[in-house]
């Protein structure tokens, strides 16, 4: 927290008016929004893309100072173009708390009194205090759990889980490693083991060092309520099948100190607005929702460490300074608030914290259309989430966006994706979801996936800039029609959503 302190010291030393609004006078009023519409440029689009989802800010990782400094970009951005702080304390930014547990470095681990090398020989699969030391009791299939484990370290081969992923689904082998740990070390844990030890299959081992680094990372939580309690909590290890076979053998042993860091980190929403033209609509927002945060520095793939998220989302971070221009050039009868979101990667933080300590009356909130990934994949197509029941849950905000569409980009819209049995479950993985859930009209405007997809090679020199351009388009268009009417989009009735 001295490190913050001192980089938010520097920010506000170094500008102090990033915290403060701009006297700028307003535009006049226009109902077509083409005026706007010349304000959304392929060139600003590429000269922030390439800025924000350069090397120079390491993947912006949240709760890392990474993502702070792409934090104070964007808010440097937005006063630049003209927008209101709308933030705290009359600032751009909303800080929130992210409490984090992480394996120590000083954890040791032994195999047959022979040190072993957490994070390439064995992974703590969730980080708990643990001190042990014990031969483990060998299992070859899960029905070996009949007998008495009770208070026994066990190790066997990790299995396939129940259900396997869906065939070319993203991060395949991560889910499926996850999934079948999860799995098999729950039904472990209920013969009552004092620890679990999976030896990695051939398929986890294919990408262990990848979803590895998830794990190393350890866990987050937005409560500190909710901070990890290692009381009673059953350790589980995973290790590669060259250590795993060592630990096969009769008579092995394996200790372990395991020592656990909890931190408090800070995170940060960055919110501007630009006030509506209409005395009587203005205290009406319209929301632009994306998020400024990626996955930092993580192992090498093919000689490079940088996650730089372009598409993922720096795509949108920049589409909404975009959008910003554009309204403060021409505002809407309803006000606009712009939230990029700080710590989506970790679990839509942001996003919650935002939705349970709105800057805004809740009220106040007309719609919320939210992006996340719009750079990529082919020129003519893109995908509109919240568009089909159950995920649908504003009729007519869906046509706005869809007229909209037909209007202006002419995008073959896939719905495809919002169905409720699509194996990815994307609806559920961007930030509009903390706001259908608080009963807040809400869309998502997306690409969808690509290869470079949460890899080193998600690069910014890979977006494709018209592209970009007219899904920034979309969404300015489809926020101006919202802003325009004179009755806000209705909600529908509730549908139940699963996750």
């Amino acid at each position: 927290m001295k490190k913050f302190t001192f980089f938010l010291f520097t920010i506000v030393f170094l500008n102090p008016g990033i915290f403060l609004a701009q006297n700028t006078q307003k535009s006049p009023g226009n109902k077509d929004f083409s005026p706007g519409l010349t304000a959304i440029k392929k060139a600003d689009l590429k000269k922030d893309i390439f800025e924000l989802a350069s090397d120079q800010m390491r993947g912006r990782r949240a709760g890392t100072i990474d993502e702070l400094r792409a934090a104070a970009w964007v808010a440097q951005k937005a006063k630049e173009a003209g927008l209101e702080p709308a933030g705290e304390d009359w600032t751009y930014f909303q800080f929130f708390p992210l409490y984090r547990s992480v394996v120590a470095e000083n954890s040791e681990v032994n195999i047959n009194g022979q040190s072993a090398e957490l994070w390439k020989d064995i992974w703590q699969v969730t980080p708990v205090e643990t001190r042990l030391k014990a031969s483990p009791v060998l299992l070859k299939t899960l029905a070996d759990t009949t007998g008495n484990l009770k208070d026994k370290m066990v190790i066997m081969d990790l299995l396939p889980p129940n259900k396997l992923p869906e065939e070319g689904m993203s991060l395949w082998v991560y889910r499926y490693a996850l999934s079948a740990i999860r799995q098999q070390s729950e039904t472990l844990k209920r013969q009552g083991v004092k620890a679990v030890i999976l030896v990695a299959d051939s398929t986890a081992s294919s990408k262990i060092d990848f979803f590895g680094h998830g794990i190393e990372e350890g866990r987050y939580e937005l409560e500190k309520s909710k901070w990890l309690n290692e009381e009673n909590s059953t350790p589980v290890f995973l290790v590669s099948r060259e250590k795993g076979e060592e630990l096969k053998k009769e008579g092995a042993e394996f200790s372990a100190d395991i020592r656990v860091n909890k931190y408090t980190y800070p995170s940060a929403n960055v919110i501007a607005k630009v006030p509506g033209r209409d005395s009587n609509l203005k205290e009406e927002y319209v929301i632009f929702s994306g998020h400024h945060d990626h996955d930092g520095i993580g192992n090498p793939v093919e000689g490079d460490s940088i996650w730089n998220g372009a598409d993922d989302n720096a795509s949108v971070s920049v589409a909404l300074l975009a959008i910003g221009r554009a309204w403060k050039k021409n505002p809407g009868k309803r006000s606009a608030l712009f939230i990029w979101h700080g710590a989506e990667e970790r679990g839509l933080m942001g996003s919650k914290y935002f939705v349970e300590n709105s800057t805004i009356p809740k009220e106040s909130m007309v719609a919320v259309l939210n992006g996340d990934m719009i750079g990529r994949n082919d020129s003519g197509n893109a995908a509109l989430l919240g568009s089909i029941s159950p995920h649908k849950n504003s009729t007519e905000l869906v046509e706005m966006a869809m007229n909209a569409n037909s209007e202006l980009t002419k995008f073959n819209v896939d719905t495809s994706w919002d169905n409720e049995n699509h194996p990815e479950f994307w609806y559920f993985r961007s930030d509009h979801l903390p706001y259908a859930r608080a009963d807040v009209p809400a869309i998502f405007f997306t690409t969808l996936l690509h290869p470079d997809y949460h890899t080193p090679k998600d690069e910014a020199d890979r977006i494709d800039l018209e592209k970009l351009t007219k899904m920034t388009q979309w969404m300015y268009a489809t926020g101006w029609k919202v802003s325009e009417t004179a009755q806000k989009p209705a909600l529908d009735t509730k549908s139940e959503m699963k996750d």
